[in-house]
């Protein structure tokens, strides 16, 4: 039976040519057509959609509120169509929270062009979600005891007050401009190092959506040291790391996220991530060293790896260099952290589509990293959890809520 696909967007063009490219695909219909969010909840409910595509920006009733309203009558996967602005990265993100699954940047170009490449990723994007999961996935509530602290965007969110503080390790310094070569050097080392690797299981790379129905394990502390937390995630993750961020005490330790997501939209989730958390939730930046308490959110269209001063280290971002399929990629960045911490690492891949982060968490395995992965049940999309289970390279598996706090006593 094909998916079922509603298409929600003010722009007849855009319509027009997304049904094109939906209907390309013999996989997939369009079953219906919205102007408006209005006219999208209607549609939703008389449809009865496997998948809705839905714009941000309409007439009559916004994208948000559709979603919103979508999602306590008849909850359905949806895809955002997003410009690429502070404006309307923030209007996405709140998208997300009120249940949308993705989003992806709203090109005119790429579509009216019929861009190969656009048109691939598009129609795998809608069929990712629409196999995903709806229900259950929300951030926790604050905490009674709360400050407040405005977002960019204005909306006031809350941001806990109760945050044990602990010394960072090292105050941060100032670093050379990054040059091409020494960017050229450390990418081509991390290329090296995951050839010298070969010995991930081909499981690892081959995986379906929900063949496999993973148990919670119960939480039992390594009793090995961690020099650093990285986090790994795609589709799903901007809601699942809020709900796991923001929980967290001001750690001992430096967190990195390499979180798949435009470059004009990192900046924007950084900012409200760092809102409502303890720790200081910073875009990272060329050259920026890692430091306790602060998490670093990898750039959007760019590779994060990391290199040593001295004996601190230190971030650098390098421009996409065409070898890679994600920008920013988890396998990238987790090699190179073995590289700088060897098995001093406490390593987890949420929710996502595809397999990125199994190679680099091998790598890391090998070394004596701990590593975790989000379970089925609690995933957007069990694809890079699933990869590392497969793998058997986990040595946990849990559910998103249990998350943070097994964190704190892993680190504790």
């Amino acid at each position: 039976m094909a998916t079922k696909v509603l298409i929600v967007d003010d722009s007849s063009f855009f319509r027009k040519r997304l049904r094109e490219i939906v209907e390309s695909d013999p996989t997939m219909e369009v079953v219906g057509e919205a102007k408006d969010g209005k006219e999208g909840v209607e549609l939703s409910t008389k449809l009865r959609p496997d998948v809705i595509t839905m714009d941000v920006e309409m007439p009559v009733m916004d994208g948000i509120t559709a979603v919103a309203e979508i999602m306590k009558k008849n909850p359905t996967p949806i895809l955002m169509f997003s410009s690429l602005t502070h404006e309307g990265a923030t209007a996405t993100f709140k998208a997300l929270e009120a249940g949308a699954v993705d989003f992806m940047p709203k090109n005119f170009d790429d579509i009216a062009h019929r861009r190969e490449d656009a048109i691939k990723n598009l129609i795998g994007s809608i069929k990712a979600v629409s196999r995903s999961r709806v229900r259950g996935f929300r951030p926790s509530a604050p905490s009674p005891t709360i400050a407040t602290k405005t977002v960019p965007s204005s909306a006031t969110v809350a941001k806990p007050a109760t945050a044990t503080a602990r010394a960072p390790i090292g105050a941060a310094a100032g670093a050379p401009a990054p040059t091409a070569g020494s960017a050229k050097d450390a990418y081509n080392q991390i290329n090296a190092m995951l050839a010298a690797n070969p010995g991930t299981p081909a499981s690892a790379l081959k995986f379906t959506f929900g063949n496999h129905k993973s148990e919670t394990t119960t939480f039992k502390k390594s009793g090995k040291p961690h020099s650093i937390v990285a986090i790994g995630s795609s589709t799903g993750g901007p809601i699942a790391l809020q709900d796991i961020i923001p929980k967290l005490p001001k750690l001992n330790v430096p967190v990195v996220i390499v979180q798949h997501m435009p470059a004009s939209f990192t900046t924007t989730f950084a900012a409200r991530l760092d809102a409502i958390s303890n720790l200081h939730v910073v875009e990272a930046k060329d050259g920026d060293i890692l430091e306790a308490g602060t998490c670093y959110i990898a750039p959007g269209g760019t590779q994060m790896i990391f290199e040593k001063v001295g004996i601190k280290v230190r971030c650098r971002v390098i421009a996409d260099t065409g070898r890679t399929t994600y920008n920013p990629c988890v396998d990238v960045s987790f090699a190179s952290l073995s590289k700088m911490y060897g098995g001093k690492v406490l390593a987890m891949i949420l929710t996502g589509m595809g397999s990125d982060g199994c190679e680099g968490c091998s790598i890391l395995k090998k070394l004596g990293a701990v590593i975790w992965a989000q379970n089925e049940e609690t995933c957007v999309v069990y694809g890079m959890p699933q990869a590392i289970v497969n793998a058997g390279i986990t040595d946990l598996v849990l559910p998103l809520g249990e998350i943070a706090g097994c964190i704190v006593k892993e680190l504790g």
